[in-house]
């Protein structure tokens, strides 16, 4: 069962969330707290999915409070209830570890948006765990093949994230639909191979279809990272940036694109593939 906690100085806050899970049946609320101190010892115990907590509360903020939560407890997405619409703000919430916010009056399609987003986005990376861990030690290398075949629906649904993220037109772009095509029917396969060997199956100079896959993942991590500082509720934003890539390196090209950092965010590449082809393959 979904867990989720809630942690607000005002009671009615916390009414209101409690009703509007319990009624769309979002999870169990597990914990709630009107004392932030008292949270924080709470949460190792209780071990939320999610942590809903106020931005604004006397003696901790919910930026300290998300900072010191994730020192003791780091399996939690957090999301930020907040009336505060500075990027500042928001930024440093990002960087805080805050994945998600909610705005203030709480509203119950947000909220419930929200949640499924998160718990969606939960679901792929244990997937994705699951997988590596079980073919993340192996290395084999496989004899070029012809694609597999896959489901239209499928490649269609690779080629709109693809657009959605602003890639279609990049140079890596047919390698990315040549290489989850293939494995959109075996992602275990594709997870227990070396990046280069996969490269390889379809290219005699595989470390140059790696870059230019490269290349062009870092253009769509760019476009994500600025539909977020342009509206951090932006549907792809959410979806993407902790989906497709690693939502601490999506911060970090926000950073970049705000001039407060001279390096970019890192793009895993296997990562980047292997959630496509579980993405497309459902």
């Amino acid at each position: 069962m979904r867990k989720i906690m809630i942690v607000d100085d005002d009671s009615s806050v916390i009414d209101i969330l409690k009703i509007i899970i319990e009624e769309k049946n979002l999870g169990t609320v597990c914990g709630s707290s009107q004392s932030p101190e008292d949270a924080l010892e709470d949460i190792p115990y209780l071990k939320p999915d999610i942590v809903i907590v106020d931005l604004l509360m006397p003696k901790i903020d919910g930026i300290t409070f998300v900072k010191k939560a994730r020192d003791t407890y780091h399996d939690a997405s957090f999301v930020m209830l907040s009336q505060v619409s500075s990027k500042e703000m928001i930024a440093k919430a990002y960087d805080a570890g805050v994945e998600f916010f909610l705005q203030k009056p709480v509203n119950g399609i947000e909220v419930t948006n929200v949640l499924n987003n998160i718990f969606k986005l939960r679901s792929l990376q244990q997937k994705m765990d699951q997988i590596q861990s079980l073919f993340g030690d192996t290395s084999h290398s496989a004899p070029a093949a012809a694609p597999k075949k896959n489901s239209g629906s499928g490649s269609k649904k690779l080629q709109t994230i693809l657009r959605q993220l602003g890639i279609a037109g990049e140079s890596g772009y047919q390698d990315i639909v040549t290489i989850v095509e293939h494995y959109i029917s075996d992602p275990e396969e594709f997870a227990a191979m070396p990046l280069k060997d996969v490269c390889g199956k379809f290219s005699d100079n595989p470390k140059t279809v790696e870059q230019r896959i490269r290349r062009a993942a870092s253009v769509g991590m760019n476009n994500l990272a600025n539909m977020g500082l342009e509206d951090y509720d932006n549907e792809f934003f959410l979806i993407y940036s902790g989906s497709l890539y690693s939502f601490e390196q999506v911060r970090q090209e926000m950073n970049f694109c705000r001039g407060k950092s001279d390096q970019h965010g890192y793009v895993k590449i296997k990562r980047f593939l292997l959630a496509l082809i579980s993405a497309c393959g459902n």
